[in-house]
């Protein structure tokens, strides 16, 4: 599943790219290499001792401010690409390298074009992990490849005649996905040096481009559905991975066909939470605290929930996040329970056993959910198709903490196409 979505995930860049034949791509070439130093962050107690982070990062892009699509013109001229970086966190011997490796989307802020804002999301490789003989402080990463995510702000400092030099500052997290515990993940705060080099294979800047054509502002409703099957781990003492199976629908609007934003429902089953209550573990044994959930193990190992929707479209692709509130699931209590009391809960927990309380950090994690990841359409919006089939990549988490990993098939139908006022 985890090789699936990176697959996935490294594949999309090259979605982006090709998704025009047109003359404007031979000059809006860019190749940026970037320094990155700061600070990797305890991961949790007795972390190993760190030196400053450095990180090494290239860069390969392209800016759309002539690309005549709707969705370039609409976003004003954004840079998407992909980046490939090596990361030494400061400590070799505990934490090891990172070879990562990224989509990328940047856009202006602030309305200016010296201030720019990138968020990439990809995959690193790790070359030290967690070992409980070799490496036992470092509980940041227990697997080779984790998610990868980055956030930064840029300035540019002042130009020369094709190189825009550049300060920046932001964040970078690492992690599983919740595919295997210990997951603490790292985080970093890092500043930034580059150079952006526009046009470095030198062809003319003045080579013919398609118009740019004014666009109508337009609106359309849709309904979508999908399905998807992620993956996660219960808890150190279950610690292989099961599935998770996912229903969903919504329905909403999209804006120029660039913007998207809906409300819908999520249906999903924890094969982990189903397993527990079946094998009659330790905390739905008889008299125990959830002893109840053996009377309908399907129901209590289920998640229902509302959500809101929101996604830009870059043709093929669409950048997707959903916020959710869940109305029912029972079998998180008995997770947190387990994973948020004393470290390293046995299968076979005795009634003497110190589990997490049940206080507001519970109460949020319970209700609030996210999802965050990239999706690939069959027909690129540009044609504004009424039907249309995509695959998706995405990161699930309740409130922050990442909770599965998930790969999605879903179709939408769109109607009432018509202009706005």
């Amino acid at each position: 599943m985890k090789n699936k979505l990176t697959v996935l995930l490294l594949l999309l860049p090259i979605f982006i790219f090709g998704q025009s034949e047109f003359d404007w791509k031979k000059s809006a070439f860019t190749f940026t290499p970037e320094f990155l130093f700061g600070k990797t962050m305890e991961a949790n107690e007795g972390f190993p001792e760190t030196q400053f982070q450095k990180q090494l990062v290239f860069s390969f892009g392209r800016y759309h401010t002539n690309n005549p699509q709707q969705w370039a013109q609409q976003i004003k001229g954004p840079k998407t690409g992909f980046s490939i970086g090596v990361t030494d966190f400061g400590n070799l011997d505990s934490l090891g390298i990172a070879i990562s490796a990224s989509p990328f989307i940047e856009f202006k802020a602030f309305g200016s074009d010296r201030f720019k804002i990138l968020t990439a999301m990809g995959a690193s490789y790790f070359t030290r992990k967690f070992h409980p003989e070799t490496n036992p402080q470092n509980i940041a990463v227990t697997t080779d490849i984790t998610w990868a995510f980055r956030m930064y702000f840029y300035y540019q400092m002042f130009s020369t005649r094709n190189i825009d030099w550049r300060t920046g500052i932001g964040y970078s997290h690492h992690s599983n996905g919740h595919t295997r515990l210990l997951n603490q993940g790292y985080n970093s705060f890092l500043v930034s040096i580059s150079a952006d080099i526009r046009n470095p294979f030198k062809h003319s800047e003045t080579l013919p481009t398609e118009p740019i054509p004014k666009y109508k502002r337009t609106i359309n409703h849709y309904f979508a559905f999908r399905g998807g099957i992620g993956q996660n781990v219960f808890a150190l003492a279950f610690n292989d991975k099961q599935n998770v199976y996912t229903i969903a629908g919504e329905y909403g609007r999209v804006y120029n066909i660039t913007f998207k934003v809906g409300i819908g429902f999520y249906y999903r089953f924890y094969q982990h939470y189903y397993d527990y209550i079946k094998g009659n573990e330790s905390l739905v044994q008889a008299g125990r605290e959830f002893d109840y959930f053996r009377s309908n193990p399907w129901y209590y190992a289920t998640n229902l929930g509302l959500s809101i929707h929101g996604e830009i479209f870059l043709n093929h692709v669409g950048i997707d996040l959903q916020l959710g509130y869940n109305l029912h699931k029972p079998a998180y209590k008995m997770d947190y329970r387990i994973n948020e009391g004393w470290q390293d809960a046995p299968r076979e927990i005795s009634k003497g056993w110190v589990l997490g309380t049940i206080d507001s950090k519970f109460k949020k994690k319970y209700r609030l959910s996210s999802r965050l990841g990239l999706k690939y359409y069959l027909i690129g919006m540009e044609k504004a198709p009424k039907n249309n089939w995509y695959v998706g990549a995405h990161l699930n988490a309740n409130l922050g903490q990442a909770d599965f990993s998930e790969l999605s098939l879903g179709y939408v139908h769109s109607f009432n196409f018509r202009e706005r006022k």
